[in-house]
C-alpha cells in the first residue's frame, strides 16, 4: 500500500518509526501533512519536520508562509552547520520562487545564527538579500553580526564589502530623500570592527577606503577609531594623513593618555620610516611634557564638541571631514589608568641609529637628558647610562665618550660604572690615548678609578670586544644593544626613503584629482629605477577609479604584471580587489579573467593543490565551506612567523595605579599580508573558493557567469 492510500485510510506513520501513531488523523494528505509538518516544529523534532517539508514539496510544493517560516526559525535557533545550512536554502528558495516574504527579524535571526557559526560566506548572502530590500538587521543585531564575521579573514573581507555596499545604498537612498537611509545606517561601533579587522588581515588599504566612507556618512569617529585609523595610516605609510590628528590628540583628557600610545608609536614609526629626526625629537618632548600640561588643563575642560579632521585633502570646503570625539569611550569603563608615556627599547635604538648617522650626538645627549629629568619625577631612572653601557657593547666607544662629555658639560655626569666599561673598552682595544683622556675627564668629575686592578680582572673573566656584536643576545648584557642590533639588522630590508615620499606625492595628487601630476611622479620614479610599490599603484587605480577612467586603468595593469614578472612587486589582496571592482564597473570583462588568472599563477604554491573542477565549485556554493583539506585559518604563513613589529611607545603607569597592572607596557602586533578576496556582481552573491599561497580566495559565481556570457556574446557577433 503507498503512503498516500495510508493517509487517505486515515493512518500515518512516522518517518523513521516502524509503529503507527497513537492518533488517528482524519482529513486529505495535504491537511494531514501540513498538521505532522506543524506538530514535527513545535515538538522541535527537526528530522521529522525535514522529511514531513520534503514529502509535501515533492506532492504540493512549498507550505504556507507561514510554516515556511516557523521552520526556517526552528532550523535557525540550532548549532548544527547542517540545520543552518538548509535554513539558508530555505529562505533562498523562498525568495527565489517569491512564494512569500519572510519577515525582517526571521533574517536577522538567521544571519547572526550564521555568523556565530563561522559561516559568513553565507551570512554575507543572507544580509545582501536584506540590503536588496532596502533593509537591515537592528543594530544591536548587526553588530553581534559583524563581531562573530571579523573573527576569521575571510569573514573580515566579506564583512568589509558588505559595508562598503551599505554605504553606497545609504548614499542612494539619501539622495532620494528616503526615510530607509536611517535605517541601513551603521554606526561607529560596525566600523570599528571592520577597521580593526583591515589592521589585524593586513587589508590596510580596504581600511583606508572605509575611513573614507565614514566620513562620507558623518559617522563620528571615537577613541578607539582614532586608534586604529593610527595603525592604517601606519601601515600605509600616510604620515601627512596621521599628523593632521595630532593637534587634536594633545587635547585629549588625561585618563587617555596611555589610551593614545598606539596613536604616538605610529606617527613616531612614520616619522621614522621618512628619516625625519626633527619631527621625532620634536614629538618626544611632546610626548614627556604633555602629562603636566593635560594636568593644568584638566580642571578648565568643558564638554567636548565634534572636531573635524580632513581627510584626503586639507581644502575643508570641497574634501571629506572626519567629525572626531577624542575622549568618547564606552560608558563605565572597568580602569582608568593614569600615567605617562615612555619609549621603548625599539624607539630608543631607532632614535640613536639615526643620530648617529646624521652625527648629530651632541643633540641626542641633550634629548636624552631631557628625557631622564621627565622620567625621574615618576620614579628613579638610568637611561643615559643604559644608552651608554648598550653603545659600549656594540663597540660604538666614540659615541659613548661623546655623549658622556656632553652630558659632563651640562653638569649631569654618570656614575662611576659608566666610566669604568669605557676605560675598560678603550684597554682592551688598546686604544690608550683615548683612555688617557677618559682618566683626565674622570678626575675632572672627582671620580676615583684604579684602572690596572680593574683591567686584569676583565682580562681574566675573558672579555672580548671583537665577539661583542654576537654575544650581545646570548649574554642578556643589554636589552637596548639586542634592540640596536635588530634594527640595524631590519633596516638593511626596509624600502628607500625616496619610496615612501613619491607614494605621498601620489596620493596627494590623486586626492587633489591632479592626473597630470601624479603621472609625473610615477614616469619619475621609473626614470630613476625606484621600484614602485603596492602603495603607488593601489593610489595610481583609485585615483582613476574616482574619475571613472578604467581604461587607463588597463594600461596601468599592464605595468603591475611587469613588476610581478620581474619580482619587483608582490601584490596583495585588496589590489587584485580594486583592479576586479574596477574592470567589472568598466565592462573589461577580459581584464577581470586575467586577474583572476595571474592571481592563480603567481598566489599558487607547490605546497598545496590547485582547487579548479566543478565538483569543488559545487562544493563550495552549496557547502559554504572550503574543499577537504583546507586550511582556513587567521595565523600568518611560516614564512612571517616572528615578524611582528614592536611598540614604539609603552605606557608607564603612575604609582596610583592598581597593582595588577604594574609594569604594564602595551603592544602592537601588525597582521600579515593574506590574499583573500571577495568580489561583488551584482546583487546575489555565491562564494567559490580558490587555494593560494596562504589562504582561500572567494570569487562570486555570477561574476563568472557573466564573464562566460561576455565571452559567448563575442562569439556570435
Amino acid at each position: 500500500m503507498s503512503a498516500n492510500e495510508e493517509i487517505f485510510n486515515g493512518r500515518s506513520y512516522e518517518y523513521g518509526n516502524p509503529g503507527p501513531e497513537k492518533t488517528c488523523w482524519e482529513g486529505s494528505s495535504r491537511e494531514v501533512l501540513l498538521r505532522k509538518l506543524e506538530i514535527a516544529i513545535k515538538g522541535h523534532q527537526v528530522d521529522d519536520a525535514w522529511k514531513s517539508y520534503n514529502y509535501f514539496k515533492s506532492l504540493y510544493g512549498y507550505p504556507n508562509q507561514s510554516l515556511m517560516s516557523k521552520l526556517i526559525t526552528e532550523f535557525s535557533f540550532l548549532s548544527d552547520p547542517n540545520w543552518l545550512r538548509r535554513a539558508c536554502s530555505l529562505m533562498l528558495l523562498t525568495i527565489r520562487d517569491k512564494t512569500g516574504s519572510l519577515r525582517p527579524d526571521l533574517l536577522s535571526n538567521l544571519t547572526l545564527s550564521l555568523a556565530r557559526a563561522q559561516m559568513p560566506a553565507l551570512a554575507s548572502k543572507i544580509l545582501r538579500v536584506m540590503l536588496h530590500r532596502e533593509n537591515m538587521p537592528p543594530l544591536n543585531i548587526f553588530e553581534l553580526v559583524i563581531l562573530h564575521m571579523v573573527k576569521t579573514e575571510i569573514g573580515a573581507s566579506l564583512a568589509s564589502n558588505i559595508l562598503a555596499q551599505i554605504v553606497e545604498c545609504f548614499g542612494r537612498l539619501s539622495a532620494k530623500h528616503s526615510t530607509r537611509a536611517k535605517i541601513i545606517k551603521p554606526n561607529t561601533v560596525v566600523f570599528n570592527l571592520v577597521l580593526d579587522a583591515c589592521v589585524r588581515f593586513g587589508s590596510s588599504y580596504k581600511g583606508q577606503q572605509l575611513i573614507e566612507m565614514m566620513s562620507q556618512l558623518r559617522i563620528i569617529a571615537d577613541a578607539h577609531t582614532v586608534i586604529i585609523i593610527a595603525q592604517i595610516h601606519e601601515m600605509n605609510g600616510q604620515r601627512d594623513e596621521l599628523k593632521k590628528f595630532k593637534d587634536h590628540i594633545v587635547e585629549a583628557p588625561v585618563p587617555l593618555v596611555c589610551h593614545y600610545r598606539q596613536f604616538y608609536d605610529s606617527l613616531l614609526s612614520l616619522h621614522f620610516k621618512f628619516d625625519d629626526i626633527d619631527s621625532v625629537s620634536g614629538l618626544i618632548r611632546e610626548m614627556y611634557n604633555c602629562h603636566e600640561s593635560r594636568t593644568i588643563q584638566r580642571e578648565r575642560r568643558e564638554p567636548q564638541k565634534p572636531c573635524f579632521v580632513p581627510i584626503g585633502s586639507n581644502n575643508l570646503r570641497t574634501g571629506l571631514r572626519l567629525p572626531i570625539l577624542l575622549d568618547l569611550l564606552p560608558k563605565d569603563p572597568v580602569l582608568q589608568v593614569e600615567g605617562i608615556l615612555v619609549l621603548t627599547n625599539k624607539a630608543l635604538a631607532k632614535l640613536i641609529i639615526r643620530y648617529k648617522r646624521c652625527r648629530r650626538i651632541g643633540e641626542l645627549s641633550k634629548l636624552l637628558r631631557s628625557i631622564q629629568e621627565e622620567l625621574a619625577r615618576v620614579e628613579e631612572n638610568s637611561l643615559c647610562s643604559d644608552v651608554v653601557d648598550a653603545l659600549i657593547h656594540l663597540g660604538w666607544l666614540e659615541t659613548a665618550h661623546d655623549i658622556l662629555e656632553d652630558l659632563e658639560s651640562r653638569g649631569t655626569p654618570l656614575g662611576i660604572s659608566s666610566y669604568t666599561s669605557l676605560l675598560l673598552a678603550y684597554h682592551q682595544r688598546k686604544m690608550l690615548r683615548e683612555a688617557e683622556a677618559l682618566l683626565k675627564q674622570t678626575r675632572r668629575a672627582g671620580l676615583d678609578i684604579t684602572t690596572d686592578k680593574l683591567v686584569v680582572q676583565n682580562f681574566h673573566a675573558g672579555f672580548d670586544g671583537k665577539s661583542t656584536m654576537n654575544s650581545v643576545a646570548s649574554d642578556g648584557k643589554s636589552d637596548l644593544a639586542v634592540s640596536l642590533i635588530r634594527e640595524m639588522r631590519e633596516e638593511e630590508n626596509m624600502d628607500p626613503l625616496v619610496v615612501n615620499e613619491f607614494n605621498s606625492s601620489i596620493y596627494f595628487f590623486m586626492k587633489a584629482k591632479m592626473i597630470e601630476d601624479a603621472l609625473k611622479t610615477y614616469r619619475k620614479m621609473q626614470e630613476v629605477k625606484i621600484k614602485p610599490t603596492v602603495s603607488t599603484f593601489f593610489n595610481l587605480v583609485c585615483g582613476y577609479s574616482s574619475m571613472e577612467m578604467y581604461r587607463a586603468i588597463t594600461i596601468l595593469w599592464g605595468d603591475i604584471k611587469k613588476n610581478i614578472k620581474k619580482e619587483k612587486l608582490v601584490a596583495n589582496r585588496d589590489l587584485y580587489e580594486e583592479l576586479l571592482f574596477n574592470f567589472l564597473r568598466g565592462g573589461y570583462f577580459e581584464r577581470v579573467m586575467e586577474v583572476i588568472g595571474h592571481m592563480e599563477e603567481h598566489g599558487g604554491s607547490s605546497r598545496h593543490a590547485q582547487v579548479d573542477s566543478s565538483s569543488h565549485l559545487e562544493s563550495a556554493i552549496n557547502e559554504s565551506t572550503p574543499p577537504a583539506g583546507a586550511q582556513l585559518n587567521s595565523s600568518p604563513p611560516p614564512e612571517l612567523a616572528g615578524n611582528e613589529s614592536s611598540p614604539l611607545v609603552g605606557a608607564k603607569l603612575s604609582s596610583s595605579s592598581p597593582p595588577e597592572l604594574a609594569g604594564y607596557e602595551s603592544s602592537s602586533l601588525v597582521g600579515a599580508m593574506g590574499f583573500d578576496t571577495v568580489v561583488k556582481c551584482g546583487d546575489e552573491f555565491a562564494p567559490m573558493y580558490f587555494e593560494t599561497k596562504y589562504h582561500y580566495h572567494i570569487w562570486d559565481e555570477q561574476l563568472m557567469q557573466t564573464a562566460k556570457l561576455h565571452f559567448a556574446a563575442r562569439e556570435d557577433l
